[in-house]
């Protein structure tokens, strides 16, 4: 570990107990909690490649960056200096470079080139990436979670192949000139958000499947992407279907698409990426899957990107909690350090204890979605349990931020510090993919309609019965609440209700002992409204423990 010697004295003052930067650690190897849980998973085989990215990630260099990117936000440039129309989006270097890190281990192919717990790795790659920097998370995860809709038709061209490269290339070329490729996505539209069966885009068939499209979308996400995903209808009137389509930036006969950029997004985090609002006029696009399919098309990607929304917040708390961990180690005051005062130690106890459960949470998912292709049960719990622990982790993710910056004090609300990046980036997952209320409902609908996923998570939890009254109690209410019907109403209760015992369960499940009684005590028992706030005994030394890194672990 390297510490920051001072540059010189000060007249007035010498500096001292500060914490040093968090930098010159391992992300992976020096993390007992993320270590752990890919070997729960079978993905500790992947060991090497997430160590060499842990302390990529952990180097001063790779900081910096992180942080200049989100200083130097992109810039749109519609015109070219002679007044040409080319829609591009420039990007600082230290962007490139951060993509080129990403994508260059994996974060977006691994899950499909690797064999061994391949959607583990990517969660776990993915995490890694976005303790630089969650911005470039974005089109990685894009470019990850297509591959899935484009294997619904039977041509994909260069894409397959590009976007499983692992190889970062940011010139503005059409795909076949390109050695890697990003995909992003443009869905919703003005009137209609989530609701994109309210979509407006036309599509007017050539030739096939190929298509022009007409039409705004309000979100268009990494909009230097290679090519998106998009939903427009085909037909007119009563006969109107809903199909998804591949809109590239460059037509086959190497033309620019017309696919125009308005404006970005002036947005609250996630500042590093650019998020655009676009125009289709007359845009060159070909058919995914098959027509009227649009939803069912894209289902599959929409799933994959919950998965990185939820594995994407659990990085952010388990993150939070190192930071305020190694700051407690290192700052005293009234005559003792932080980490040593005992109301302190409650709330990163809990701190802790909510950083273990996400990760537990987030890999058990993981661990479905590995096994969902030759394991019946694990596609059926998949289905329920992505946008349960979606819900319920990217909602706990700003509080559980708030509070690691609050630890710090005003150190933790300048600019110079991660932290205040980390707290704007937290809110975002909650919203991407599905909002709390449109989460809560699509649990209800798969719960109604899917008996296999309801098997599924009443076997999942049938474990966990005996291990606490309050837990048994909480199975109880759930069982009844299934088999009697739940209303729109109350869909946020039930989410809550099963994220919160199946957080027990991947506990349980993982032999984290000390975590489980705390997580059960303070978080089912108990409903305290801070950290802290809590009765039931829980293991501190253990936990916190579990949240230190490098020379402190």
């Amino acid at each position: 570990m390297r510490h920051h010697a001072p540059r010189t004295d000060l007249a007035t003052h010498s500096v001292e107990n500060q914490s040093e930067p968090l930098v010159g650690v391992n992300w992976y190897s020096d993390d007992a909690m993320l270590r752990d849980a890919l070997a729960r998973n079978g993905a500790d085989v992947h060991a090497d490649r997430l160590s060499s990215m842990g302390a990529e990630i952990g180097s001063d260099s790779v900081q910096d960056l992180a942080r200049i990117a989100n200083e130097n936000p992109p810039k749109f440039k519609p015109f070219d200096r002679f007044g040409h129309r080319i829609d591009e989006v420039e990007f600082h270097p230290a962007y490139h470079a951060l993509m080129e890190l990403g994508l260059s281990h994996g974060v977006s192919s691994a899950a499909w080139t690797e064999k061994q717990a391949p959607h583990s790795l990517h969660a776990a790659l993915l995490m890694l990436m976005g303790t630089a920097d969650a911005g470039v998370c974005c089109p990685q995860s894009m470019t990850y979670a297509s591959v899935p809709a484009l294997k619904k038709s039977n041509w994909t061209g260069p894409w397959i192949q590009g976007v499983t490269s692992g190889r970062y290339d940011p010139r503005f070329l059409p795909p076949e000139d390109k050695v890697g490729l990003t995909l992003g996505m443009a869905m919703t539209e003005k009137q209609g958000g989530s609701d994109v069966r309210a979509n407006a885009t036309t599509a007017e068939s050539q030739d096939g499947d190929v298509v022009t499209l007409t039409g705004h979308k309000w979100f268009c996400s990494a909009p230097m992407s290679d090519g998106f995903l998009t939903l427009a209808y085909e037909g007119s009137g009563d006969d109107a279907q809903l199909s998804c389509f591949l809109v590239p930036r460059w037509t086959p006969d190497g033309e620019r698409n017309t696919i125009e950029i308005q404006r970005l997004k002036d947005k609250l985090g996630d500042r590093s990426n650019a998020s655009s609002e676009i125009e289709y006029k007359d845009a060159w696009a070909r058919r995914v899957g098959d027509p009227g399919r649009g939803v069912r098309t894209i289902i599959e990607m929409v799933n994959h990107t919950r998965l990185d929304c939820l594995a994407g917040s659990a990085g952010l708390i388990r993150n939070g909690a190192a930071y305020a961990v190694w700051h407690a180690d290192r700052r005293s005051a009234f005559q003792r350090r932080l980490i040593d005062q005992p109301l302190m130690r409650e709330v990163l106890g809990e701190l802790a204890m909510e950083a273990e459960a996400a990760l537990a949470l987030a890999f058990r998912v993981a661990e479905s979605f590995d096994k969902a292709e030759t394991d019946p049960h694990e596609a059926a719990l998949a289905r329920l349990l992505t946008p349960i622990a979606k819900y319920w982790i990217c909602k706990r993710a700003p509080y559980l931020t708030y509070e690691a910056m609050e630890a710090h004090g005003g150190a933790g609300y300048v600019e110079e510090h991660p932290l205040p990046r980390m707290f704007r980036q937290s809110p975002l997952n909650a919203i991407w993919e599905g909002s709390g209320n449109v989460i809560a409902l699509d649990v209800l609908r798969a719960l109604s309609r899917d008996t296999a996923a309801r098997d599924a998570l009443a076997a999942e939890l049938a474990p966990a019965f005996g291990r606490h009254p309050a837990l048994d109690a909480r199975l109880n209410a759930l069982t009844q609440m299934a088999s009697g019907g739940i209303g729109e109403a109350d869909a946020r209760r039930f989410a809550e209700w099963s994220a919160t015992a199946l957080t027990a369960s991947a506990l349980i499940r993982a032999g984290l002992e000390p975590a489980a009684d705390a997580y059960i005590g303070r978080r089912i028992a108990e409903n305290p409204t801070s950290l802290g706030a809590g009765e039931a005994a829980i293991d501190h030394d253990w936990l916190i423990g579990r949240a230190r890194l490098g020379e402190a672990s």
